[in-house]
């Protein structure tokens, strides 16, 4: 039901991307061809980039909302991950190809022609991305979807991007150096370097199952408030997510006198509060420890476990001297 909720918004969302992608790389496309600047090529080569990220994450989103089967029994959301890991590759590869081709520009420049023109191109493209990056990032931050968020940051960077290549030309147009045109290309390059291994790294850290100390504390928060007498503590706590659905399992820590009712009473209600707290969380697995002699002084069934019985529940809700005859 929850991802009947929310599937939809993720699909509209990258549809539009891919859209808005090609489009933006038409225009770029048409910016280079009327300056021939080396640095509105680049810019073009990145949004090629965003096609191709876009047109990949629309196949991950599809997927990974697709419900579990026999052969997937956590579901499909890690694809994610491959579309992220996928999208952080082809920047890399781009801004090699980026440096193999601006590099010479900068020791023989080429005359750039209608600047202005090709300025005023991508300045419309960029704002076009602007608006598109902003939506991504914010659909894709409401329903927890990683593909969103990182084609959102990566077609923000590229607004940054074409922002220095925009402000670059404008310097050559006013000091006539053309070699800054292959320099701010290159530098460019290097600079969506550091997306590209950004988006790597955080696929690696998902498909490794890296620890997230963000989840954790907010899991053990919600667990905190939900221990009880009954439910003595919580340790070992861990989490893993395929796409937005979360995984947990932890040691639960209860009274060696609980009967097998109250114990699966106690467990239903730390799952429950989990699971109010964190909508996203789509399966928990626990593991049952019978407490030690140190917590007997703060547990209100240190009599039952001294005399090695369980009670009923009843029987340990009545007062002492309540007892029939």
């Amino acid at each position: 039901m929850r991802q009947n909720d929310t599937g939809n918004a993720p699909r509209k969302a990258i549809a539009a991307a891919f859209t808005v992608g090609i489009l933006v790389l038409l225009l770029k496309s048409l910016a280079f061809l009327v300056t021939g600047s080396a640095a509105l090529l680049t810019d073009a080569l990145e949004s090629t980039i965003n096609v191709l990220a876009s047109g990949f994450a629309m196949w991950s989103i599809h997927v990974a909302q697709t419900p579990p089967d026999e052969d997937h029994p956590y579901g499909h959301g890690r694809i994610e991950y491959f579309s992220v890991l996928f999208e952080g590759t082809l920047i890399l590869a781009a801004a090699i190809g980026i440096i193999i081709t601006a590099a010479p520009r900068i020791i023989n420049p080429l005359p750039l022609t209608r600047l202005d023109m090709g300025l005023a191109i991508s300045v419309l493209a960029s704002s076009a991305n602007l608006v598109l990056a902003l939506h991504l990032l914010r659909v894709g931050r409401s329903t927890n979807t990683m593909a969103l968020i990182a084609d959102g940051r990566h077609i923000l960077t590229d607004v940054y991007t074409t922002a220095g290549v925009l402000a670059g030309l404008a310097a050559v147009r006013l000091t006539g150096w053309l070699w800054m045109d292959g320099a701010i290309a290159c530098a460019v390059a290097l600079h969506i370097v550091r997306t590209g291994y950004g988006l790597v790294r955080n696929a690696v850290k998902g498909l490794m199952n890296e620890a997230d100390a963000v989840l954790l504390q907010r899991l053990n928060n919600s667990l905190r408030h939900a221990t009880s007498e009954d439910c003595l503590s919580v340790h070992a706590v861990r989490a893993w997510m395929s796409g937005r659905d979360i995984y947990v399992d932890m040691h639960v820590v209860l009274p060696r006198g609980l009967s097998l009712a109250e114990a699966q009473q106690c467990t239903a209600r730390l799952e429950g509060v989990l699971r109010r707290d964190n909508p996203d969380v789509a399966g928990v697995h626990l593991k049952l420890e019978v407490c030690n002699d140190t917590q007997c002084r703060t547990c209100r069934h240190a009599a039952r476990c001294r005399n090695g019985h369980a009670e009923t529940p009843s029987a340990a809700a009545r007062p002492e001297g309540s007892h029939g005859t």
